[in-house]
């Protein structure tokens, strides 16, 4: 289902989580901060912020000067700057102790490439309310825990935990060998809502606004699940797709109990 993108214009880089400077960077990255992305200023003399940067497995993207002039709150970024995450990540490991701490099976949503800010804090919001036990993300093509993300979420990142995945379709493995069924949300369906099993260890995913999910994402899905729609509006936003699926989930659960 290639969901309707979020109609706002997309904010720039949020300065609540921007780190600038070359030693500021730097030491953010020896210090094991949790940093989404570091933006290089094309020329700009600093290779040993991209080594530190790619020792850490952090994005490296060079860019024209005038970005980072626009990006920076002070306006003396001396070519670099890091986009820190409003809240530190956590293991896929932590997700599956929360489930068994609650004693519950497990409830997780997978976003396959958001970009918009305001619809990951909206999904991360949703999850929240429907009991889920986290949320994955993937570490490339797709937004990280911005400011944005946070004030979108409404105070929900202090409560459901998100794992950042190094390999979105290697972490997808390991949580079917964990014994949690996919199911992915698409228009063209291979079961119905209100058909799908929910109740069983479920991981709900999300694709991207503009594409849906990615074909490599989509082969691993157990099942593709179509939302009905009785509209003349075939579509839905992302954030608003996860919340449907998540709450129809909540309800076969309830039911089961």
């Amino acid at each position: 289902m290639a969901y309707e993108k979020n109609r706002r214009r997309p904010p720039r880089e949020d300065d609540g989580t921007l780190m600038e400077g070359r030693n500021a960077v730097l030491e953010t990255l020896r210090a094991g901060r949790a940093v989404d992305k570091v933006f290089v200023a094309e020329g700009a003399r600093i290779g040993d912020v991209a080594a530190e940067a790619r020792r850490h497995g952090v994005p490296v993207v060079t860019c024209d000067r005038r970005k980072l002039d626009h990006m920076s709150p002070t306006g003396n970024h001396q070519g670099v700057i890091a986009q820190t995450a409003a809240q530190e990540y956590v293991s896929l490991d932590d997700i599956f102790r929360v489930a068994e701490e609650c004693g519950e099976v497990p409830l997780i949503v997978v976003c396959d490439g958001i970009e918009d800010p305001h619809n990951l804090g909206a999904i991360i919001r949703s999850a929240e309310t429907a009991g889920a036990h986290g949320v994955v993300i993937p570490k490339r093509r797709a937004v990280g825990l911005t400011a944005a993300v946070a004030r979108a979420a409404a105070g929900a990142l202090a409560y459901v935990g998100v794992h950042k995945a190094n390999n979105l379709a290697a972490t997808l493995d390991e949580m079917k060998e964990r014994g949690v069924w996919l199911f992915g949300a698409e228009a063209d369906g291979t079961v119905g809502l209100y058909e799908a099993a929910f109740d069983r260890p479920t991981a709900i995913v999300i694709g991207s606004e503009g594409q849906g999910l990615s074909r490599l994402t989509r082969d691993k899905c157990d099942y593709i699940v179509s939302i009905p729609m009785r509209g003349r509006v075939n579509s839905l936003n992302a954030s608003n797709a996860a919340a449907v699926l998540l709450f129809e989930a909540v309800r076969r659960r309830t039911q089961a109990d």
